[in-house]
């Protein structure tokens, strides 16, 4: 078995949509401009995908009160300083400082606009 998708409910899908696809590295393989406004979007190596929608009739969780280590969505760059920086300038914020782990690899916590948690992360060695 394999991971498809995984899904968050946001205000905004559209919108959300496209700062995954601009600033993530993301391609919009599927996108509705009917509600639920629903959006597929691909990692850049096709082997996951983010569904982002907007569905009124359950609540929006409240991204922004969520400590990022309940839940957050993990990114592998190649730069995580540049990435880092490029993210806040296109709405990101932070959610701390930029650490380093025992073993060499390098991560952030962000959040998207709509406060949805981020990692990025610079391994030293890819797990996969």
């Amino acid at each position: 078995m394999d991971i498809e998708h995984f899904a968050l409910n946001v205000q905004d899908p559209s919108r959300a949509a496209k700062w995954y696809q601009d600033n993530m590295g993301m391609r919009i393989v599927k996108g509705s401009k009917e509600p639920p406004y629903t959006h597929f979007l691909a990692d850049k190596a096709d082997h996951v995908m983010l569904e982002i929608y907007h569905r009124p009739q359950v609540s929006i969780p409240d991204y922004n009160a969520m400590d990022p280590l309940v839940m957050h969505i993990a990114f592998s760059v190649d730069n995580l300083k540049e990435t880092h920086e490029k993210l806040l300038s296109a709405g990101a914020s932070s959610e701390g400082a930029i650490t380093s782990t025992e073993d060499g690899n390098e991560l952030a916590m962000l959040r998207d606009p709509w406060g949805v948690p981020i990692q990025l992360v610079q391994r030293k060695i890819k797990l996969i």
